[in-house]
C-alpha cells in the first residue's frame, strides 16, 4: 500500500487542481484582516460633537436653528473658561425671554465661564452621527474605554474561535467547519451592523470574531495539507492576501462613508464563500486519520485528474498512520519532549509576534495624518514580506529567518527609543523596518506551526497556539498606551526583549525544509 505522500507525488503536488483550491481558499485572507483591522475605521473619530442642553432641542425647533448656530449659543461659551463643551454642559435654565439670539443673556456674557457645569450622559450631538460607533454609540468621554474593549472582545472571539473551532476541525472535518464558519461570519457580521445597542453589537462581534478566525485558520490547513512538502511555501503566499486586505480595507472605508456600510461591505463576501461547497473537496489527509480511506482515495483520483495524471488502477488503500483514531486533547501537545518543546516556544512565538505587531501598527497610527493614506502604506509595508520569506525559505530554512526576523526587530525597536526626536522621519524608518521583521516572524510562525504537528493535531494544534495571538492581540492596546503615559519609547524597550527572548528561543525548533508533513506523533520525535 502506498503513503499518501507517494501518492500525492503522483497525482500531482501542485498542479491545476491545488493552484485552484489555493486561490479560492486565499480569498478568506481579505476578509479576514479585513475584520481583524476594522476597528480602526468602523471607530474612527466622529468629528465635532458636543452635549446639548436640556431644552436646546425644542428651542432649535422653535428658532429654526443650524446645527452650528445651536452649538454657538449653547456650547461655545463654555470654550472661553469652562471646556470644550463635549464632555460637560452649562448646568442653567434657558432665558427664554430673550429670544433666539441669545438665551444665556441674563447671565452676561463676560460671566459664562463662571457658570455652574454638569456632566454629560447621554445627550450629544454629532456632526456626522452615524459616521462610527463612536457616535453610534456614544462612546465618548467617561465611555471612550469601551471603544477599546469592542476590539477586545474581537479578539476574545478570535480566542474562542482557536479553542472551539480548531477542536471541531480535527473531529469533523476541515470543510464542514470551514463552510459553517463563514456562515457565521456573515450571519452575525450583519447582526452587528443593525446592532440597536452597544450590548447586542458586542455579543455578535465577539461572535463574528469566533467564526472569522474559524474561516482563517481551516482554510490555512486545507491549503497545506493538499500540496507537498516542496511546495509549502503557499503558507506563506497566502499571507499576501491578507495583506491584500489591509491594503483594500482603508480604500472600501473612504468609499463608503457609514460604519454600517462598511460593516456589509467586509462581512457579505463571506457568503460567497458558500459556493466552496461544490468545489473545494475535504481534506484527504483528515480522511485518512478518521480512517475514511476509500473518500480520500476517490479525491486523490479527482485531483490527479484535473492536474492531468493518472493513478494506479491498483491502488486500493493508502496509508498514512498506525494511530489509532482519536479525539484530540491539549495533552497530546505536550505529552512527549519534542511536542513539548515545540508547543511552548509555539505558543511563545505566537504571544510575542502579535504583541509587538499590533503596537507598532498602533504606534505609527499615534502621530496622527492622514487615517486613509497612513494605513494603506502601513499594509504596504508588509508586502516585502511575504516575498523575502519566499525568497529565502527553501534556499536556507525556516529557522534561521524565523530568528532574524525576530532579532532585527528587536535592535529596530530598541534603536528607535533612543533616536532624538528632531529627526523623525529617521525615527519612522527605523520602526518600519521593525515592522518588516516582526511581519516575517509573524508570518513564518503560520508555515513552521503547522508543519510541525502531526495530521492527527494539525489544526487543533496550529489553533490552540495561535490563540496566545489573539491573547497578544487584546494586551498590546493596553500595554501600549499605559507605558506610553510614562515614557513614550517604554513600549519599544518591552518589545525589543520580548523579539530577543523570541529570536533565541526558535533556534531550538527544527528544521522543517523539504521534510514531509508528520502523520503521527512518533513522526514529530523524530525530526
Amino acid at each position: 500500500m502506498p503513503s499518501f505522500d507517494e501518492v500525492l507525488k503522483e497525482a500531482g503536488e501542485f498542479g491545476r487542481f491545488q493552484k485552484r483550491v489555493f486561490f479560492l481558499l486565499s480569498q478568506t485572507g481579505i476578509t479576514f484582516s479585513s475584520l481583524f483591522a476594522s476597528v480602526v475605521f468602523l471607530g474612527r473619530a466622529p468629528g465635532n460633537f458636543w452635549c446639548r442642553i436640556p431644552g436646546a432641542a425644542e428651542l432649535n425647533e422653535r428658532c429654526g436653528w443650524t446645527l452650528e448656530e445651536e452649538r454657538n449659543f449653547t456650547v461655545l461659551p463654555l470654550g472661553n473658561e469652562s471646556g470644550s463643551g463635549e464632555c460637560e454642559r452649562l448646568d442653567v435654565a434657558w432665558d427664554t425671554s430673550a429670544g433666539c439670539s441669545s438665551p444665556l443673556a441674563r447671565y452676561g456674557n463676560h460671566s459664562t465661564g463662571r457658570l455652574p457645569l454638569a456632566p454629560c450622559r447621554d445627550n450629544w450631538v454629532y456632526e456626522q452621527p452615524h459616521a462610527s460607533i463612536v457616535s453610534e454609540y456614544d462612546l465618548v468621554c467617561d465611555n471612550a474605554w469601551m471603544l477599546d474593549l469592542s476590539q477586545a472582545i474581537l479578539n476574545l472571539g478570535f480566542l474562542a474561535g482557536a479553542f472551539i473551532l480548531g477542536y471541531a476541525a480535527d473531529r469533523y472535518g476541515r470543510i464542514l467547519i470551514y463552510l459553517l464558519s463563514c456562515l457565521g461570519v456573515g450571519i452575525c457580521g450583519i447582526i452587528v451592523a443593525f446592532s440597536p445597542n452597544f450590548t447586542v453589537f458586542s455579543i455578535f462581534r465577539f461572535l463574528q470574531g469566533m467564526f472569522g478566525k474559524g474561516t482563517w485558520m481551516t482554510c490555512y490547513v486545507i491549503v497545506t495539507e493538499i500540496v507537498g512538502s516542496d511546495q509549502r511555501m503557499v503558507g506563506i503566499v497566502i499571507q499576501i492576501f491578507f495583506t491584500l486586505g489591509i491594503i483594500i480595507l482603508p480604500g472600501i472605508a473612504y468609499l463608503i462613508p457609514t460604519w454600517q456600510g462598511i460593516q456589509l461591505a467586509i462581512s457579505l463576501p463571506n457568503f460567497l464563500f458558500l459556493l466552496y461547497y461544490w468545489v473545494v473537496p475535504e481534506s484527504p489527509r483528515w480522511l485518512l486519520t478518521r480512517k475514511k480511506g476509500e473518500k480520500a482515495l476517490k479525491i486523490m483520483r479527482n485531483i490527479a485528474k484535473h492536474n492531468g495524471k493518472f493513478l494506479s488502477p491498483h491502488y486500493s488503500e493508502i496509508t498514512i498512520s498506525n494511530e489509532e483514531v482519536s479525539n484530540p486533547s491539549c495533552l497530546d501537545l505536550v505529552r512527549t519532549p519534542q511536542m513539548r518543546r515545540n508547543t511552548l516556544i509555539l505558543m511563545y512565538a505566537w504571544f510575542t509576534s502579535a504583541l509587538i505587531y499590533q503596537g507598532l501598527v498602533m504606534r505609527l497610527g499615534i502621530i496622527g495624518g492622514n487615517l486613509y493614506l497612513d494605513f494603506f502604506i502601513s499594509g504596504a509595508v508588509e508586502l516585502p514580506a511575504a516575498l523575502l520569506i519566499i525568497v529565502t525559505i527553501d534556499r536556507i530554512g525556516r529557522r534561521l529567518p524565523f530568528a532574524m526576523g525576530n532579532i532585527v526587530a528587536s535592535i529596530a525597536c530598541l534603536i528607535t527609543a533612543f533616536l532624538p526626536e528632531d529627526i523623525p522621519w529617521l525615527k519612522t524608518t527605523v520602526a518600519t523596518l521593525g515592522r518588516l521583521s516582526i511581519t516575517i516572524a509573524f508570518e513564518i510562525v503560520y508555515l513552521v506551526n503547522s508543519e510541525l504537528y502531526p495530521t492527527t493535531l494539525r489544526n487543533f494544534g496550529v489553533s490552540l497556539c495561535s490563540s496566545l495571538c489573539d491573547l497578544g492581540g487584546i494586551i498590546a492596546p493596553f500595554l501600549l498606551f499605559r507605558l506610553a503615559a510614562i515614557w513614550l519609547e517604554l513600549p519599544l524597550i518591552i518589545f525589543s526583549i520580548l523579539a530577543a527572548v523570541c529570536g533565541l528561543l526558535v533556534l531550538l525548533l527544527p528544521e522543517t525544509k523539504g521534510i514531509s508533513l508528520p502523520e503521527t506523533v512518533e513522526d514529530v520525535e523524530q525530526l
